[in-house]
């Protein structure tokens, strides 16, 4: 992994400091050198999984996820099944909540929806990806890990807690649905120029706000000093997670656009723990997300929905922190 990603930076080491002659010496010119260096391999990265999750998706529906736990409502497995289900596959939480009103209408369990509700913006794939590149294995599997046992947790929580109460009265009203997944048998080449149009119109989609996040990432790479996150997000800071994953929930970004973010906030000395609670910060609990969730959650889940989520991505924090340290 680290031989791939050296040919990203003897790329950027090429553009910047031969083809421009800029001086390593200046923020501006390092800054650049992370923009090139980053962008082309997390591009790369978002190609490579977009097409791979694109085809999963063709034959994952979201009638077929439906069905599959309308099957298997038992607490516990239930959770797990969804939240595993929520990690493999490549929906924010806009996408998510049509599946969790499905899920509403189809019977299932408050805690088993909102398992996968927690775990599918959380767990991307090209968050996967780009961990594995860079961090290794390791920490890519105790990044999945988290999102999943977040899910499973924060599900079974706000269930066992009577929340299924709190759900919008128009879900509660709505009449019983019994999800189906027909089955289809297109052979895998007719699906090709399907799966191709979907990772095509992904991609154009996610480009924008990769090369935004990337700006800002370069921006705190080659600008803001070091201090200031020795200061506030040190590993000597006890608070440094919770002041990470709070100063994240203004921003409204996803698993992708917040990566550069983070590979420049691990650059800068944050420890991992506090990057990823910030990453799920941006992610989980944004107040765009709070504003869509309000409509098919009343206030006293939404409130113990975001509580929920944030102590738990707080903890996650403080064990990355402890097992990576």
């Amino acid at each position: 992994m680290d031989a791939l990603f050296d040919l990203f930076v003897t790329l950027a080491d090429f553009l910047i400091f031969d083809v421009l002659a800029l001086s390593k010496e200046l923020w501006y010119a390092e800054a650049a050198h992370f923009f090139v260096a980053n962008f082309s391999k997390i591009l790369v990265l978002l190609v490579i999984a977009i097409y791979v999750m694109s085809t999963i998706t063709d034959y994952l529906s979201y009638d077929r996820i439906g069905a599959y736990l309308e099957k298997n409502k038992t607490v516990g497995i239930g959770n797990i099944l969804a939240s595993a289900l929520g990690a493999i596959t490549p929906f924010c939480s806009c996408s998510s909540v049509p599946l969790f009103v499905g899920m509403m209408q189809g019977r299932v369990p408050l805690g088993i929806s909102l398992s996968f509700l927690i775990t599918s913006p959380l767990v991307n794939e090209v968050a996967i990806a780009v961990f594995w590149v860079s961090y290794g294995w390791e920490v890519t599997l105790i990044y999945v890990f988290s999102g999943v046992v977040l899910g499973v947790v924060g599900g079974i929580l706000l269930e066992k807690m009577g929340f299924g109460k709190y759900v919008a009265d128009w879900i509660q009203e709505l009449d019983y649905k019994e999800m189906t997944a027909e089955e289809d048998s297109t052979p895998f080449l007719q699906r090709l120029p399907g799966i191709h149009r979907e990772a095509y119109t992904t991609i154009g989609k996610l480009i924008p706000y990769v090369f935004a996040g990337m700006v800002v990432g370069a921006f705190i790479h080659g600008y803001v000093p070091r201090a200031f996150f020795e200061q506030y997000m040190a590993d000597n800071n006890l608070l440094a997670v919770p002041f990470s994953v709070i100063m994240a929930i203004p921003l409204y970004l996803d698993a992708v656009s917040v990566l550069p973010v983070i590979e420049s906030l691990i650059g800068k000395g944050v420890p991992m723990g506090t990057a990823i609670a910030f990453m799920m910060g941006a992610i989980g609990l944004s107040l765009p997300e709070a504003l869509l969730l309000k409509k098919v959650m009343k206030k006293r889940l939404l409130v113990g929905f975001f509580v929920t989520i944030g102590v738990g991505m707080i903890l996650s924090g403080y064990f990355f922190n402890l097992v990576l340290g």
